[in-house]
Parts: structure tokens; C-alpha cells; sequence
């Protein structure tokens, strides 16, 4: 056995959230302020939230009485609230939220907040549809600023939202900027999907050689016809599931144990990042 080998793994304990919604933005928060506090009786260190988490996935219409949920970030009261609330538990947070920055601008962003309960930054959706079902051309602006990577009390996390998971190019970006876990809430309903939800994002993790994080809703919402079909899992570098998979049609809370060694003993395994040939790849920017 060699050093590397016998030296101890860094273990991280890791939360998701799948849920439905209860109704109204107070009492949707209050679940998930639970929720955290729960994960952190069972050890997690860090917990990610699904997509536009305080409110019902309003993108089945389009109507401008939902740019009420907008907030702005980090100013705004849910950010400050979850900021004492990682702060006492020792938990990295990650919370989807629908952000407020000028009249008529508004993006789909998630904050990341330290263990100690700093603002360490934010990511917004880059990828933007607008089909039936998912009308988000009308909500949000196409994210700005890139794809950031934080540095948290667990490691190297990024973030990328729902749609994105299509886009392979961010999901290099990330891995390139250095992330160990990659974070995926989502907001997607039975039919137009479902059947790639458990290939594209291992299919992610492997190519890239990292942890991906995917949540999704469950439940049927006022606003749409279709149901959120749950199935919330942790995938390995190597593509594997770490535990079983969420619930198709049930909230759950998911906790499990990610080692983050491995991700080195894939990588020297399998040498894509010393391998790709960025100069070859001119035509992935043009339209």
C-alpha cells in the first residue's frame, strides 16, 4: 500500500432535499430550515436545496404576479435567515432562490453559504428554456458571472441549475475551476425528461471526475398537470450511485458519505484533464 493509499479519506457527510409544496413561501421555508437542522442531527456538513426552493416551480405559466418571489441576494431576508441558520449548525447551505436585482431583472440564482455562515457568492442559471411547461424565458435574465467554484468548509463546490445539466461545456468549466461537488437542483416534471435523469448527470460526474449532487421536486402543483418525479441521488467520479435513489413521488431527505479521495484516484486513473486538446475544440463556440 502507498502513501496515498493508506492515508485517511477526507469524508464528507452530504444533504439533499426533495419536497413538494406546502402552499405558501412562509411555511415552505420552515420546511426546509427542518430539514437542514435534521441533516445535521444525521452528520451532514453541507445540504443543497431544490430549484426556486421558497416557492411553487411557477414557470408552468407565465405571469408577472410571481415576480413577487424575487429577493435580492445577499441583502434579502431568506439569505440573512440561512446564514444564522448554517452558522449554528457548522453547514455549508446552498439555497436556490429567485433573485431580485433592478425592475424587469431577475435571475434564477443559488447562494452558497460557508459553514460559519458567510456569503461566499452566488451562481446564476446560464441556460435558459422556454417550452411548454417551462416558460423561463419570461422570468429569468441569462446568468452572468460565470461559473464560480467556492472554496467551503467541505471543499470545492459549484452549482448548476436545472436546465444547465443538458449544456456539457459548464459542467468542464467547473471541473476545470476545481470543483468536488457540483450541486444540481432542480424543478422537472414527468415526460419531457425523466428518462435521462439517471444518465446525464453520471454521465457528467464521470466525464468530468467529480461528485454531482442532482435534486428534483416531487408532487403535483397547482400550476401544472404534470408531476415532479422526485428521484434526488448523489453520483460518484466514477458514475455510480452513492446510496439508492430518492423517491419517485415521496419528500425525503437525503444523507450520505461522499469521499473526496477518490476523486484524485480517478483522475490519476483516467487523465482526461491532462488529456483534452482545448485547441482543438474552436467550432464548440460558434454558433
Amino acid at each position: 500500500m502507498n502513501a496515498q493509499e493508506g492515508a485517511m479519506s477526507r469524508i464528507v457527510k452530504a444533504a439533499l432535499l426533495q419536497t413538494d409544496w406546502s402552499g405558501d413561501q412562509e411555511s415552505m421555508i420552515d420546511k426546509h430550515e427542518e430539514a437542514a437542522r435534521e441533516a445535521s442531527t444525521q452528520g451532514a456538513e453541507v445540504i443543497c436545496f431544490q430549484e426556486l426552493f421558497y416557492g411553487p416551480y411557477f414557470c408552468q405559466v407565465q405571469d408577472t404576479e410571481y415576480y413577487g418571489y424575487t429577493e435580492p441576494i445577499p441583502e434579502g431576508p431568506t439569505t440573512k435567515r440561512f446564514q444564522s441558520v448554517a452558522k449554528e449548525l457548522g453547514m455549508v447551505m446552498v439555497l436556490p432562490m429567485y433573485e431580485f436585482v433592478q425592475a424587469g431583472q431577475y435571475f434564477n440564482t443559488a447562494a452558497v453559504i460557508d459553514a460559519d455562515g458567510t456569503y461566499l457568492g452566488k451562481y446564476r442559471k446560464q441556460h435558459i428554456p422556454q417550452v411548454k411547461g417551462f416558460w423561463e424565458k419570461f422570468y429569468f435574465t441569462p446568468g452572468t458571472e460565470g461559473y464560480p467554484v467556492f472554496e467551503t468548509a467541505v471543499g470545492k463546490v459549484g452549482v448548476y441549475i436545472c436546465y444547465d445539466r443538458h449544456f456539457p461545456e459548464g459542467w468542464r468549466i467547473l471541473g476545470l475551476h476545481g470543483a468536488e461537488i457540483v450541486f444540481n437542483p432542480s424543478a422537472t416534471h414527468r415526460g419531457l425528461s425523466e428518462y435521462i435523469w439517471r444518465l446525464e448527470q453520471p454521465a457528467a460526474a464521470v466525464a468530468n471526475m467529480y461528485y454531482v449532487g442532482a435534486i428534483n421536486r416531487v408532487g403535483i402543483e397547482p400550476l401544472g398537470e404534470n408531476d415532479f418525479y422526485g428521484q434526488s441521488y448523489f453520483v460518484d467520479p466514477e458514475g455510480q450511485f452513492v446510496g439508492e435513489v430518492g423517491d419517485a413521488y415521496k419528500p425525503e431527505l437525503i444523507v450520505r458519505e461522499l469521499d473526496l479521495d477518490k476523486i484524485r484516484q480517478v483522475r490519476d486513473r483516467w487523465a482526461f484533464y491532462r488529456d483534452r486538446r482545448p485547441d482543438a475544440y474552436d467550432p464548440i463556440v460558434a454558433r
